[in-house]
């Protein structure tokens, strides 16, 4: 390979298409822009996004819906079955993160009932729902 017989691969580059240079083109007279009316007028085509030539915009009907909450992101929830894994016996927040089980924004945690729990473990300062709190004492382990 040489730097002087270098070529873009084949269909790579489009040739532009010439509008209004005649019948023959197929683009021809009216150049694709069809007959009269706000898009065929030079340099008036732009509408804004959304404008529906003056009628209310369906963005506009439509009722407003929904809440994105600013502390979702706060408490972070893990699964029972996943405390199975870790390898420490006390479970803290700390030890949660080190495990990658909660996210990096949470500031707090929650422990909820998913699958099942086999080994003892300590839970401390962690919250949890009232199934996983029992499935972690019939365990054996302890919430503090």
């Amino acid at each position: 390979m040489h730097l002087n017989t270098l070529k873009p691969a084949a269909g790579a580059r489009k040739a532009r298409v010439r509008v209004g240079r005649g019948i023959g083109s197929g683009l021809g007279k009216t150049a694709g822009r069809g007959h009269k009316g706000q898009y065929a007028r030079a340099g008036k085509g732009k509408v804004k996004p959304g404008f529906e030539g003056g009628q209310m915009p369906l963005q506009r009907r439509l009722p407003k819906v929904g809440f994105r909450s600013q502390k979702a992101h706060e408490v972070s929830e893990v699964l029972l079955y996943k405390l199975d894994a870790l390898k420490v016996d006390v479970v803290d927040f700390a030890a949660l993160r080190d495990a990658g089980l909660i996210e990096k924004r949470a500031e707090r945690a929650k422990i909820v009932k998913k699958g099942e729990i086999t080994r003892a473990v300590k839970l401390k300062g962690v919250a949890v729902t009232a199934g996983a709190k029992a499935a972690i004492e019939a365990a054996g382990g302890s919430v503090e």
